[in-house]
């Protein structure tokens, strides 16, 4: 078993939002990257888009999602789908700290996994 905490006290403010890369980890095998992300009271992340996937899962509190201009309520338990260049922020217009796990991939970093891996399927 591996286990990482969290680091809460040294987590970065970037793009209006605290967060800490979790993924790329070398002990975690896979094809993509991830971070945790607080978006503080009344704060916003800054719109932006980019070429990979992306996927928020709500974890803690309640936010507004915004996909190119759309706004939807994200709460705890919600997930979010973002395809490559859809511009989008997180908007926290409550008075308590928003949670999300962010989880990024795109077709090179697949390619180099199943490049990596090929034939060693069913090896120990």
């Amino acid at each position: 078993m591996h286990l990482r905490s969290l680091m809460r006290d040294e987590m970065v403010l970037e793009n209006g939002a605290y967060g800490e890369r979790l993924v790329p980890w070398l002990p975690l095998n896979a094809p993509f990257e991830g971070a945790w992300v607080v978006v503080k009271a009344g704060a916003a992340t800054g719109a932006h888009s980019h070429h990979e996937y992306e996927m928020f899962i709500a974890m803690k509190g309640k936010a507004v999602v915004e996909a190119d201009g759309e706004q939807r309520p994200f709460v705890a338990g919600d997930i979010v789908h973002l395809t490559p260049g859809t511009v989008h922020r997180a908007i926290n217009d409550s008075d308590e700290d928003f949670e999300f796990y962010a989880i990024w991939w795109d077709t090179d970093m697949s390619e180099r996994f199943v490049t990596q891996h090929a034939g060693t399927e069913g090896k120990a």
